[in-house]
């Protein structure tokens, strides 16, 4: 009888110590903690442990420390990490080519175009195709609009020819660059500085807080401002997992995404403008903007790369960004701070035939 009641204290504690451990999630990412992305994460986590009252703790592991960027999504999807921050070009090889839309060099002629996209029906339908995949999307996280670098100056088209340039995996990318006479070759992002720096590859494409705190700059001798693509990350966890947190945790969890996101959208404006100037006070790169010609040139170029991938990203998807930028366009919205250069009147500023 003893023995009995001792054994159903016992269970009993344990179940009360089992029922208080807090909910661990496994935040993975690929970049370094100071970059927007990374200071995001962190603030997610002091979020959500705080907002939970310790009901959840969040282990942010950066710098590819768990996963390389190409391993992350199975990753996710197996179960051992519960979060990520990928690029968006990550979900083609999932079976979701439509996200390399947002590879399309040119596509976004400004942040407002950009954030209509991002935060409109656009966007959510986007989000929503991932739970195919047992994938949730939380947030669509910005990092910038991105440059090219090498080792020579890229002023002309001309100028890339027979170059090695590093891409992520995307079907996009690489006709861009084979556009641009590059010969792409795709890197894991922890392992590009070494690529660039042993000459594995000529230079690359990237977003400037990227290039900074990586210190690709150490490594290439010029930096074009170029602002031809842009570089960002949807914020995903793993459905299972997702859907089985109590219902009090997982809204708490998605305010938390919230405002991480409005932080991190307002960094990454500061951080593209800040990562750059730390850049030329380095001194060991020459960065340079483009001329409205040069722009021109580059633009004439790989428009017709959106034509190119209008069948594996979707014709109606690309035209659904057409008219996102006609209706900016029509409000007078276009000439708001952080736009891109618009396309000379010779070029076309739609979908070219």
């Amino acid at each position: 009888m003893i023995k009995r009641i001792v054994a159903a204290a016992l269970l009993v504690l344990a179940t009360a110590a089992w029922a208080q451990a807090p909910i661990v999630i496994k935040f993975s990412h690929v970049v370094a903690p100071d970059t927007p992305k990374g200071r995001a994460a962190n603030l997610f986590k002091q979020l959500a442990e705080q907002r939970t009252g310790g009901k959840v703790r969040v282990e942010v592991y950066p710098n590819s420390q768990l996963f390389k960027d190409g391993e992350e999504m199975e990753a996710l999807q197996l179960g051992s990490v519960q979060m990520l921050a990928p690029s968006m070009s990550k979900f083609g090889p999932l079976g979701l080519p439509e996200f390399e839309l947002f590879d399309l060099p040119y596509i976004f002629p400004d942040r407002t175009v950009l954030r209509r996209v991002l935060d409109g029906e656009i966007g959510r339908n986007l989000l929503k195709r991932l739970e195919t995949k047992g994938i949730v999307g939380l947030a669509f996280w910005d990092n910038g609009f991105k440059v090219m670098s090498a080792n020579r100056p890229l002023h002309s088209v001309a100028d890339f020819k027979g170059l090695k340039m590093r891409i992520k995996s995307s079907k996009v990318l690489d006709a861009q660059m084979r556009a641009l006479g590059t010969l792409p070759q795709v890197i894991a992002f922890s392992e590009v500085y070494q690529a660039l720096q042993t000459g594995v590859v000529d230079g690359t494409e990237n977003s400037a807080p990227n290039l900074y705190t990586q210190k690709m700059y150490e490594v290439q001798k010029y930096v074009a401002l170029s602002n031809h693509g842009y570089d960002g990350y949807a914020v995903i966890a793993n459905k299972k997992f997702w859907d089985g947190l109590p219902p009090d945790i997982r809204s708490t969890l998605e305010v938390a995404i919230r405002d991480a996101t409005l932080f991190e959208n307002k960094l990454s404006l500061r951080e593209n403008e800040d990562s750059i100037s730390k850049v030329k006070l380095s001194g060991l790169t020459t960065v340079y903007a483009l001329t409205p010609a040069e722009q021109a040139e580059w633009q004439k170029a790989l428009l017709p790369v959106h034509r190119e991938m209008e069948g594996r990203i979707g014709k109606d998807l690309i035209d659904s960004v057409y008219r996102e930028a006609a209706a900016v366009a029509q409000q007078g919205d276009a000439q708001r701070k952080g736009r891109m250069p618009r396309l000379p009147a010779d070029i076309p500023q739609r979908r070219p035939k």
